[in-house]
């Protein structure tokens, strides 16, 4: 591998990709790392183009940049870009239609995987139908590196391993705030909402393939963790709750079975919410959170949903791209109340029924949530797993974030990058 170039940022013409490239011209430099890298996307010319876009924001010429021409339709081309990098930066979705294809390329040619999906179906049949290939590889394959998970998921790891006892269950709380003077327009691209549906529109199958993937059955443990009522306010929170329909919660379920099957670590029950300000507003959440769960599940309704963005949305997806000032000026907060027991209980424990004496809350937070803290965790992930191989998981194989970085620096990078994690408080 030593010819290879250590990353290929692949999508690079994207919104997300484009976001990436600041990111990945910093990191590969900094604390005195020397990573090569180069871009991969259709067009040349769009590729180029992105590279002298950047120069403002890097400073230095970056027309040596490699550029690699890699089409998600083309798999000769895909292979040659995987051939020419140690790890593969995906920003090219909708992963449910495209993500797959650039994953076997990966494999076939030793390369490891970061993305930056956020579609549940989409990354727990890529773990079911790979998980053992990309083992006996000895490649990396860890989807979920953007805000749809990184702060959900190791937002959980980080409470675990800072709880000194025995977390039981956690409640996070996202708040999506953006300062005043409020800019108009939307928050995120037409590419992202398209995911959403492409995802949302695979749930019914997930049941049936969660039964092939995950043979034995994780006990119950108690207390359970309750699902709030449809219109609950929360103290916690100082908000109403709705709940959160992102990847989080099974991103973060994946993590927990894995500590449950390959380490004997109780399980952490988790439900994610988004925090909002109003009763009024949470009405108007639901209902068109219903309407968009209804019509997702038909053709039709699909067809709606990616014909009128932005009247499905109130405007927070469109197919205008983000204005730079409204996205900067976006903040993204997760709070996660945890509480569980001051003594360690082991996970063969199913008998176990102390109520919970000890409890802790956490927070996540970042700006720009699509194209700010989404391209630096992505991008710093791909760091970690290229410089930090003797901290990865004793094996390759497909991983959540939560499951590959736990034992690495990533936290620690992102504390030091704009992506800041904390304890406020332990009782």
């Amino acid at each position: 591998m030593s010819d290879r170039l250590d990353i290929i940022l692949f999508g690079a013409t994207g919104q997300t990709g484009k976001n990436c490239l600041k990111y990945l011209y910093r990191f590969t430099r900094a604390n005195g790392r020397s990573l090569t890298w180069g871009i991969a996307g259709r067009s040349k010319a769009k590729l180029k183009q992105v590279l002298e876009e950047c120069v403002p924001q890097t400073g230095p010429d970056l027309t040596q940049i490699p550029i690699i021409i890699a089409d998600v339709n083309d798999n000769d081309s895909l292979n040659k870009m995987t051939s020419q990098a140690r790890l593969i930066i995906n920003c090219c979705g909708p992963f449910d239609v495209y993500g797959e294809t650039v994953i076997i390329a990966c494999l076939e040619t030793g390369t490891h995987h970061v993305d930056v999906a956020g579609e549940t179906f989409f990354m727990e049949n890529m773990q079911y139908k790979y998980n053992r290939l990309a083992a006996q590889k000895g490649i990396y394959i860890i989807s979920a590196c953007g805000a749809d998970s990184i702060p959900g998921d190791l937002g959980v790891v980080f409470l675990q391993q800072n709880f000194e006892g025995t977390l039981n269950s956690v409640e996070t709380y996202l708040y999506l705030d953006e300062q005043e003077p409020k800019t108009p327009g939307p928050l995120l691209n037409f590419a992202t909402w398209e995911s959403a549906i492409e995802g949302i529109g695979k749930l019914p199958q997930i049941s049936a393939l969660r039964r092939k993937m995950f043979k034995k059955r994780i006990p119950v443990y108690e207390p359970r963790l309750p699902l709030r009522p449809q219109m609950y306010k929360s103290e916690v929170a100082n908000a109403w709750l709705v709940p959160f329909l992102g990847a989080d919660r099974a991103v973060i379920n994946r993590t927990q079975r894995y500590f449950y099957e390959h380490e004997n670590k109780r399980p952490v029950q988790v439900n994610p919410y988004e925090a909002i300000d109003s009763a009024a507003s949470v009405q108007f959440i639901n209902f068109y959170k219903n309407l968009i769960l209804f019509l997702v599940k038909y053709k039709f309704g699909r067809k709606l949903l990616l014909s009128f963005p932005s009247f499905f949305t109130a405007g927070m997806f469109s197919f205008e791209n983000p204005s730079d000032e409204k996205s900067e000026r976006t903040s993204y907060d997760i709070v996660f109340h945890g509480v569980g027991w001051d003594e360690n209980v082991s996970a063969s424990d199913t008998s176990f029924r102390k109520p919970p004496n000890k409890s802790i809350i956490g927070h996540v937070s970042g700006m720009n949530p699509g194209y700010g803290l989404t391209c630096i965790c992505v991008t710093m992930s791909a760091i970690v797993l290229l410089t930090e191989p003797e901290n990865m998981p004793y094996e390759g194989g497909v991983y959540t974030p939560g499951v590959a970085f736990a034992r690495t620096s990533l936290v620690k990078q992102l504390n030091e990058n704009g992506v800041t994690f904390e304890i406020k408080s332990k009782m």
